[in-house]
């Protein structure tokens, strides 16, 4: 038995994901050692490269391709799963860009993706974490706020409109699905090491779609201030086949972003 350090996040999708994993449910010799931080957290100790196994957003992958590939399995991607553009009132995806906007991070996907929508007409970032931009934008702290993780389902509580959704953004400019964030593996592990890694990350994916029930209590106990219907609803967005397997698809859409970002 093989036992690695895995880093991902709290949220419903990765709990859910990974948690026959971490409980030793699949039939893989491999064991992890599970390290959970928000994804900006998660971005930023992928610096340091003390997770053999990681979740990292895109805008952070792209500046760290030497020391960490992604999997195949363990993806968030898919179509209508973007970040969103929000404010107290309506306006356009220039405007918002152009004043002060609040983002979850300079390494999140959702950052590099306003990035390339406002080009050069990006205005004052105000970098806040994925839980505190809703609250900035309601209190007026902030013109607008780019959202992640469950906020897309709770920003109208807080009397909010949509402005954008860079998801929508992304797949009307390419026609492909947007990856989010994809499990990386440092480069200085074996193939070997590698390919066992991906088997029992897609055989933990696949166990959860399997037995949904089974993660219940694990989901719950990490996500103790958000409701069933958003956990539900969270799980039922970001876990898809692109979890399962990139596919040719998949693998392509990272490969644009991911130029992208170089650029």
């Amino acid at each position: 038995m093989t036992e690695l350090t895995f880093g991902f996040s709290p949220c419903p999708n990765d709990t859910f994901a990974f948690h026959a994993l971490v409980a030793g449910l699949i039939d893989e010799p491999l064991a992890v050692q599970p390290v959970m931080e928000d994804i900006e957290a998660l971005n930023q100790r992928a610096r340091t490269g003390d997770l053999q196994l990681t979740k990292l957003s895109f805008g952070a992958l792209a500046a760290l391709a030497d020391e960490y590939v992604p999997l195949r399995a363990g993806a968030a991607l898919g179509r209508g799963v973007g970040p969103l553009i929000v404010a107290r009132e309506g306006m356009s995806l220039a405007e918002a860009a152009a004043g002060q906007i609040a983002i979850p991070g300079r390494d999140t996907t959702a950052f590099l993706l306003l990035r390339l929508a406002a080009g050069d007409g990006l205005g004052e970032v105000v970098e806040l974490r994925y839980d505190e931009v809703l609250g900035a934008v309601e209190r007026g702290d902030v013109a607008a706020g780019l959202i992640i993780h469950e906020s897309r389902f709770t920003y109208r509580d807080h009397g909010l409109v949509r402005v954008a959704d860079l998801g929508e953004w992304w797949e009307g400019e390419t026609g492909m699905p947007l990856p989010l964030a994809a499990i990386c593996a440092r480069r200085d592990l074996s193939s070997e090491l590698r390919d066992l890694a991906e088997r029992a990350l897609r055989a933990s994916v696949q166990h959860a779609f399997a037995h949904p029930d089974a993660s219940a209590d694990y989901v719950r106990a990490h996500a103790q201030e958000l409701s069933a219907d958003v956990c539900r609803q969270h799980i039922a967005l970001y876990v898809n086949d692109f979890t399962i397997d990139l596919g040719d698809e998949g693998a392509a859409a990272i490969d644009r972003l991911l130029a992208a970002a170089r650029a």
